[in-house]
Formats: structure tokens, sequence, C-alpha cells
């Protein structure tokens, strides 16, 4: 860095209602079936009155269904097309929590209507905000486990291609940048580390 130096002074204490924003004006910008923005300006804990646009979400769940019925573990991956960035990306399947719909069952039912696999094992591995600095949303990922395949019943524009990939392949897929996707790549690093993942 050029042999400057940098300084950082951050004095982190409890979350309380005296630490958060407090919303001084906020109206809708736009609502659309996904996702809202609100427009808003808040005083800040550093008592610094700002301007924020935020995309409000209502959540969304993330599975990682594993196979580990052979030598080594592999992850059922989806690929398709993306729009805003794009071109085609290899994810895990993922989608919105519906409103009034629990977690759990949110999970359940995407990998059933994406990949047409259910399965007999669930846990909640992780939990993220996908983009805090202008976005609500938060992702949590379900590990999948003990499938069962059945009749996949995909949204009229998901055209989604499935592959199951062994957990070595996938982990190097996220280093050689096959893998762009965050919220995958979250999930493969931690069935990465995780004891017994076996990474064959």
């Amino acid at each position: 860095m050029g042999g400057r130096a940098f300084s950082y002074i951050g004095v982190m204490g409890k979350v309380s209602s005296k630490n958060l924003a407090r919303v001084v004006s906020s109206r809708v910008a736009y609502r659309g079936p996904v996702f809202s923005i609100t427009s808003e300006d808040v005083r800040e804990p550093s008592g610094v009155t700002v301007h924020r646009d935020v995309v409000r979400h209502s959540g969304s769940v993330v599975i990682m269904p594993v196979d580990e019925s052979g030598p080594g573990p592999r992850v059922l991956l989806v690929r398709q097309y993306r729009y805003a960035a794009k071109q085609y990306l290899w994810e895990l399947c993922a989608g919105r929590i519906d409103h009034g719909e629990g977690e759990l069952v949110a999970a359940k039912r995407e990998l059933l209507e994406e990949t047409g696999y259910s399965a007999r094992r669930w846990k909640r591995i992780l939990t993220f905000f996908a983009s805090p600095g202008f976005v609500d949303e938060t992702m949590a990922i379900y590990l999948a486990q003990d499938l069962q395949s059945g009749v996949a019943q995909p949204e009229e524009d998901e055209v989604l291609d499935l592959k199951f990939v062994p957990l070595k392949k996938a982990l190097e897929w996220v280093k050689k940048g096959v893998i762009r996707d965050a919220k995958t790549i979250c999930g493969i690093l931690w069935l990465g580390q995780k004891p017994g993942s076996g990474r064959r």
C-alpha cells in the first residue's frame, strides 16, 4: 500500500433501541410482486441524518441437497440463465419465502419444485444478509440429506439443468471461479470444512 499506514477505530456495544437508526421520514418508492423499495431519511446511531433507499424483501431459503450414497458426498447444483448477471450460473436451488410461510416449509417446497427431490433429513446450517448495504433480504441455507427423487414442478420461467457434483469438484469450481453465486459459495465452503465430509 505504498508504505501508508491506516488505522481503524471502532467501538462495538450491545445492540439496543438506543443503538439503532431512527426513521425521520419514509415512503414506498416501488412495490412489486417480489420486493418493494422504501426511500427513507434516517438518523443513524452516530447521530448523522442520511438518506437511504432500501430494497425490502421477505427473505429467501437456499437448499443444499447432498447425496451420500457413494464413496464421497455429491452436491446437487442447478444451472440457469440469470438475466441480471447476463450469464448462466451454477447455483444451489433457492427461492423466496412466501407470505405466512415458514423457512423449512419454503425450503421443502423449493427443493421439490426446482429439482423434483424431497429429503428425509433437514438442518439449518447458515443464515446471512445477501447484501446489507441496501437490501434487507436474509438467506437461510438448509442442508437436505437422505434424498428421494420425484417429478420437478418448476415455474414457467425456470429452465434448469441439474447435476450432482462431487464435493471436491465443487470446491475446485469455487476456487477457479466456475461457481460465482454467493449463496452457493457459502454453502459449499461450509460443507467442505464439515467434519467427515470426506472432500473426495
